[in-house]
């Protein structure tokens, strides 16, 4: 297990801006890791009650097990653990639950593993790359016949790190949108397109 505390900005874009991104850093096709986000929740809701999720992530054939909880600050600490491929298939067709670390904090925090449930995947292609001192990472995603295009950025230091963000944002002549983050993204069109049913 490790842990770390992510601060990090991000503006959806459209397909022309996340074409431009591309052209001004010369990112070619090459640059981009496919990975998969597989997210977890008890049928209550009840990480995203408590602003945390909890994901299985697939890259490069590893398999990282990440809860994200917001802190009293608005930040994100994230807990990793890595898993073999058998335990991430057993978590995801639910013959096993959540165990070690991970498990105890969710126990913690009043989420009893042995409730969660897999409930979606969203399949993202990545570039990423160093920026004036943070990480930079441009994002084309694909979940519940929707594609959506991002661009986050990554850095150690919160109150410069959004001036860069936002400064860059003007350079190229993006708007600033107001950016849920992946599972919200998820969340909100899954059950939106349940109620439409």
């Amino acid at each position: 297990m490790n842990q770390e505390i992510e601060i990090e900005f991000k503006n959806l874009l459209t397909k022309e801006e996340f074409d431009r991104i591309r052209q001004v850093f010369h990112i070619d096709d090459h640059a981009f890791e496919h990975q998969e986000n597989h997210y977890f929740d008890t049928p209550q809701f009840l990480l995203k009650d408590k602003r945390a999720a909890l994901r299985i992530r697939v890259k490069n054939g590893n398999y990282t097990l990440t809860l994200k909880q917001t802190t009293a600050q608005g930040v994100l600490l994230e807990t990793h653990e890595q898993l073999t491929k058998e335990e991430a298939d057993a978590l995801l067709n639910g013959t096993a639950m959540v165990q070690g670390p991970i498990a105890q904090i969710l126990q913690e925090i009043g989420v009893p593993p042995e409730q969660l449930r897999h409930f979606g995947t969203l399949a993202t292609d990545r570039a990423q790359w160093m920026y004036k001192g943070g990480t930079l990472f441009l994002d084309h995603s694909h979940y519940l016949q929707t594609d959506d295009y991002e661009l986050e950025y990554e850095t150690k230091d919160a109150e410069s790190g959004k001036q860069r963000f936002l400064q860059l944002l003007h350079s190229l002549h993006i708007p600033i949108r107001p950016t849920a983050n992946k599972i919200q993204r998820l969340y909100m069109k899954k059950y939106r397109a349940e109620e439409e049913r």
